[in-house]
């Protein structure tokens, strides 16, 4: 398979709750992982929902990132999708950090062009792990730039 991309499906859980209400947290959050892990912001929408919750996205020239919150439960769902060799790791961690979230789970999607064969792909399918609710990821809330701490 031809790589083309990497798409990030992320989850959080216990975050913040006051922070998964606020439009305008959400939205430089969202803008700074983009940044942060070097993507070139194009555009962004962000919306608030009555009586909560916030929804948006931000489009990068490398495809996009998307964002739900559920502040009764303390839970973000994610979705980070980059091409051009960006890593979307970085900003999951990030987001994860921003949130304040104790734990968080990803899954990554190799996306692509099956009838191709490619030795140019960036990303074989043994370099991707796969994470789930039983092996959490916790993150660290003391500084916004240590790494994460797997279980």
């Amino acid at each position: 398979m031809k790589t083309i991309g990497r798409h990030l499906i992320a989850e959080y859980y216990d975050c913040q709750q006051d922070l998964l209400n606020s439009v305008a947290f959400i939205r430089d959050m969202m803008l700074r992982s983009a940044t942060e892990m070097g993507a070139t912001v194009v555009g962004e929408t962000f919306h608030a929902f009555s009586p909560h919750g916030v929804s948006g996205t931000v489009v990068i020239a490398e495809s996009h990132l998307s964002i739900h919150t559920w502040p009764e439960n303390g839970y973000v769902a994610v979705d980070i999708y980059t091409c051009g060799g960006l890593n979307p790791n970085i900003a999951f961690a990030q987001i994860g950090r921003e949130l304040g979230a104790a734990t968080g789970r990803q899954q990554e999607i190799l996306r692509g062009l099956p009838d191709e064969i490619s030795d140019e792909a960036t990303l074989a399918p043994s370099d991707v792990k796969i994470m789930s609710r039983i092996a959490p990821i916790k993150f660290a809330s003391a500084s916004p730039r240590q790494e994460l701490a797997h279980e």
